[in-house]
């Protein structure tokens, strides 16, 4: 299986908002399934993965398996990504729902897209910035300075890193190679120093199957907010036309993450036995759901238990504070590629009306 580090799920969807949808606006009415229905007299829907199936994905693929959807009258269908990226085929049309973060939604809103999270799974970071264990040249994130980075071309990567550096005492300068397919082997071939991961899902991986990495975390060394707010999208479009498809759409999705949440090892099984495709290693499903649960990643369990907090709430403030280091680090820009500088602000790009309480 291929690995993807955390600077492709950032990058790539901000390389991949320049390139055209599947289909034009004008024909987004015609592409999209909500209003049209199955024979049964379920309204079909299509939730479009954010890259292959994952741990992040996981709520969706418990809530089609345990009924959740079918009880809302939905039928959700579950596609491969477009070429063009989730995001911009959710704002064109082309899908209902797909998975992305906050941050992403503010990255395409400075370009003019009408994209809006409604449900926040994640409410903490998960991104790792890491060496090959076997690098004795780095250390800590100084290390870092005059070395090469593994990249998809990211300006809010480079602010991260550079962020990181300066934190931990450095200048902040570093040389950058493009990744292919995997960071992974872009450091192991000798091609890249350094590069970005997510600890639940390739931290976990090379925890089972090697290489051995040196890690280091955004929050320990200066990077403010909450970068990998990921989350239930939709486009502003759907939410005016069919807040009921929104509310139904989410709540289902709420209970399944919260069930895989309260049942990591049949989640993952779950996982597993609905995306045969992915081909998922059930020893990495299960140790990446442990991590997930363990570490509290997607809210405090006993305040989700208690009532006190609702799972998939938007955490504004952390990712506002984030929004704030990009539009500092010049890292946000229009459609023609000029720096936006001022921040976009998370109130305007999400809502959790739609969760239940």
């Amino acid at each position: 299986m291929l690995s993807f580090s955390t600077a492709s799920h950032r990058a790539v969807r901000r390389l991949l908002a320049l390139v055209l949808a599947l289909c034009t606006v004008f024909a987004s009415a015609a592409c999209g399934s909500a209003a049209s229905t199955d024979a049964n007299g379920l309204r079909n829907v299509t939730f479009m993965l954010w890259w292959a199936p994952d741990t992040n994905h996981i709520g969706v693929y418990v809530a089609k398996n345990k009924g959740y959807y079918r009880e809302a009258g939905l039928n959700v269908n579950v596609v491969a990504v477009a070429q063009s990226g989730a995001e911009q085929a959710v704002n064109n049309g082309v899908a209902d729902f797909s998975l992305s973060t906050l941050t992403n939604v503010s990255t395409y809103a400075t370009k003019g897209a009408q994209l809006k999270q409604v449900m926040q799974v994640q409410q903490k970071p998960s991104a790792i910035w890491c060496a090959l264990k076997s690098n004795g040249a780095i250390h800590r994130p100084r290390d870092f300075d005059g070395k090469t980075f593994a990249t998809f071309g990211s300006s809010e990567s480079d602010a991260v890193v550079r962020r990181m550096i300066q934190t931990d005492g450095g200048t902040g300068t570093f040389d950058k190679v493009t990744v292919g397919t995997s960071t992974f082997q872009t450091l192991t071939s000798g091609r890249a120093d350094f590069g970005g991961f997510y600890s639940t899902w390739e931290g976990v991986q090379a925890e089972l199957n090697g290489p051995e990495l040196r890690c280091f975390t955004e929050p320990d060394y200066g990077v403010p907010g909450n970068a990998d707010s990921i989350g239930v999208i939709t486009s502003n479009k759907i939410i005016s036309s069919d807040p009921d498809l929104v509310k139904k759409f989410v709540q289902a999705t709420q209970r399944g993450y919260e069930y895989a949440y309260e049942h990591g090892d049949e989640a993952a099984q779950i996982l597993v036995d609905e995306a045969p495709e992915a081909n998922l290693d059930i020893a990495l499903v299960k140790k990446s759901m442990k991590m997930i649960i363990d570490g509290e990643y997607w809210g405090d369990r006993a305040k989700i238990n208690s009532g006190e907090q609702t799972f998939g709430a938007i955490d504004y403030d952390g990712t506002q504070q984030y929004f704030d280091f990009l539009a500092q680090s010049d890292a946000y820009t229009d459609a023609n590629g000029d720096v936006v500088t001022t921040a976009p602000q998370s109130k305007d790009l999400a809502t959790d009306t739609y969760l239940a309480k």
